[in-house]
């Protein structure tokens, strides 16, 4: 245990998580690599019950704004995440220990966060606009495609047929 770390789970909000890949290596630079991070944070998700509202997966770490899991724990559940890619893939070890949480409690903290890392890609020089990386739940906001990892927003409400809650009915989360 870390001393002197508190977390503040449990307490009915987002989390906005960023972790790393060990010593801040580019483990996550290929297409692949960050295919099988999105595979299994979305096979974690249902294990766990947790609501993904956005993420983005850099060549080096990854940013998460997540609810708290229905299962566990969310350090449970973001432990299961990183053992989940790291058993997959090479080399050893894989991630740094710890991540960072950041608990929001607003909306307009949430938009904040989505916007950060929408833009992320785009701030790095990976691409030239949010759209053009994949590996992130900006397309889905912006055009409410599907893809591997399950974002909870409006358009996913309307496909199961009902309402959004309205903490999470985030507006302009793709400018």
């Amino acid at each position: 245990m870390t001393r002197g770390l508190v977390r503040y789970q449990q307490c009915g909000c987002f989390h906005f998580l960023t972790f790393s890949c060990y010593r801040r290596q580019a483990f996550l630079d290929s297409a692949g690599a960050r295919e099988l991070f999105e595979r299994s944070f979305e096979a974690m998700r249902r294990r766990y019950k947790f609501v993904i509202a956005g993420y983005v997966v850099m060549p080096e770490h990854v940013h998460l704004l997540v609810g708290e899991p229905q299962k566990a724990l969310l350090s449970k559940a973001i432990q299961a995440v990183k053992l989940s890619v790291s058993v997959q893939s090479r080399p050893r070890p894989f991630w740094q220990a710890r991540y960072y949480d950041f608990n929001v409690h607003n909306e307009e903290k949430c938009i904040e966060k989505l916007r950060y890392m929408h833009r992320n890609p785009v701030k790095r020089g990976l691409v030239a606009r949010p759209e053009d990386w994949a590996w992130s739940s900006f397309r889905h906001y912006a055009t409410g495609a599907e893809s591997v990892v399950e974002i909870e927003s409006q358009w996913t409400a309307a496909r199961r047929g009902n309402q959004l809650p309205e903490h999470l009915q985030y507006r302009d989360v793709h400018s």
